[in-house]
């Protein structure tokens, strides 16, 4: 089978296609044939940073956690019944060798989850992780329902920093689904026709000025919960907006970014901060999450591509070098990888 592999941690120039057997599925695994690699930031941060302490785990990768495919091959354990099952798949490259920029990969049965028959394979390819840590994101908030669904969050504000990203568009897509009361913020005038798409009910962009008031003119008791990409740069913003109780879900880094918390004032108004990787939950959260994002994927609340506000840049497998860049250069949408 064609991979797209790498040996030692640097710049894209580290990634090489090379021709690699077909793996076999163990107990309670399964083999998909991959029709398409969803590429997500942890990608190349662990090509170029490595997994711990700048070295790898492995001393081959085939990358990438997210994917979509058709099953066909199970292992004992598995029912023979999944074979020819499409399926979209999480983590598959968390803590394991190999992922899916391959024609085929192996990983436990848990990974594969069915997609419904109007649920295409760029969508499945689109799920995964910034699916699952909106889902964190959404369930983390004080008093916040454990799993999600139609009218879990009826009767809250969610503001969701960054909405035309991969993880925002999950998370208003999501937040929607269940009943909140969505809000997005974004940079461009373009994203903001994005966020919408994806069904945020209003959409701020934060380099107009004023965004506290604009916000708060919104939700004047103010927001439950900030799904919060930025959470250093949008300090100050966050504060002014959320109502007392109210939870800032963290998910991105900012690189080196300190968040710098005036202790006095979180702890006047019970607000909350936080933390969010999808990657290192609890396999119990993990189930959760997945078994209530397959729910929503059933009952047509998340899409993808430019009508649903996540544009979509494809790559072949031999240009996966330049799908990483793509991500790391911060591309609006999702880049997905053609394999099948």
């Amino acid at each position: 089978m064609k991979a797209i592999v790498y040996t030692t941690v640097g710049n894209r120039d580290v990634l090489r296609m090379v021709d690699r057997p077909v793996p076999q599925p163990g107990p309670g695994e399964v083999r998909v044939r991959v029709a398409i690699s969803g590429v997500n930031a942890t990608d190349w941060k662990c090509r170029r940073f490595g997994h711990a302490d700048g070295r790898l785990m492995f001393p081959e990768v085939i990358p990438h956690h997210d994917g979509s495919g058709v099953i066909d091959a199970v292992g004992p354990g598995v029912p023979a019944g999944r074979v020819g099952q499409r399926v979209w798949l999480w983590e598959s490259a968390w803590r394991r060798a190999h992922g899916t920029a391959a024609e085929f990969v192996v990983l436990p049965s848990r990974q594969a989850v069915e997609l419904p028959p109007g649920a295409s394979l760029e969508l499945g390819a689109s799920i995964g992780l910034p699916a699952l840590a909106a889902h964190r994101c959404l369930t983390s908030a004080q008093h916040a329902p454990a799993r999600l669904g139609p009218g879990t969050l009826a009767g809250r504000t969610v503001l969701v920093a960054g909405g035309a990203g991969a993880v925002g568009h999950a998370a208003v897509q999501l937040a929607t689904w269940c009943g909140a009361s969505v809000i997005a913020t974004v940079g461009a005038p373009e994203k903001e026709k994005l966020a919408r798409a994806a069904g945020a009910g209003h959409v701020v962009n934060h380099r107009s000025g004023g965004t506290a008031a604009e916000i708060r003119a919104i939700a004047p008791a103010g927001v439950d919960l900030v799904v919060e990409v930025a959470p250093s740069a949008n300090l100050g913003l966050d504060l002014e907006v959320l109502a007392p109780g109210g939870t800032v879900a963290a998910y991105g880094t900012e690189g080196d970014g300190e968040v710098r918390l005036p202790t006095r004032l979180l702890m006047g108004r019970n607000l909350r901060y936080q933390f969010v990787l999808a990657l290192t939950l609890s396999p119990e959260e993990k189930d959760a999450a997945v078994a209530d994002v397959a729910a929503a994927v059933a009952d047509g609340a998340l899409g993808v591509g430019e009508g649903a506000g996540l544009p979509l840049h494809r790559y072949p497998l031999h240009r996966t070098g330049d799908a990483h860049d793509a991500v790391e250069g911060g591309t609006t949408g999702k880049v997905l990888i053609d394999i099948g």
